[in-house]
């Protein structure tokens, strides 16, 4: 994956790396680490089409079940396959291996505004 650095993230623990018209979301290491042991991930399929603030899905854990919300809108191109058969790779790499869907938009924008690492990370350390 990309530099984390270019990462944005938002209060809900989701974050977002555009390149192009294409933008990779997944959950954050906080999250993950908040979650503990995860268990089951559940993606809308590909084709499905999302507006800013739509659920794209819902991760399962030991402790709860939580919905992954997108701060743009767009269509699910891809979702990670990986993280469905193998959902332990969003513990042990959230922000690579562990990403859950892409997305096309024709307007990343709504990124901008959103935290970056530096500041995502001085709000919700991880260890």
């Amino acid at each position: 994956m990309a530099d984390p650095s270019q990462y944005r993230f938002t209060e809900s623990h989701e974050w977002f790396h555009a390149e192009g018209e294409t933008v990779t979301l997944g959950i954050t290491s906080f999250a993950a680490d908040e979650l503990t042991d995860i268990t089951y991930v559940e993606m809308k399929p590909v084709g499905t089409t999302i507006d800013a603030g739509d659920s794209v899905g819902e991760v399962e854990s030991v402790k709860t079940t939580s919905e992954i919300f997108s701060a743009i809108g767009g269509e699910i191109t891809e979702v990670n396959q990986k993280v469905v058969e193998d959902p332990s790779l969003i513990n042990s790499d959230a922000l690579g291996d562990g990403w859950l869907v892409k997305l096309k938009t024709a307007d990343a924008s709504p990124l901008e505004v959103l935290m970056d690492r530096s500041t995502y990370d001085e709000k919700h350390p991880v260890g």
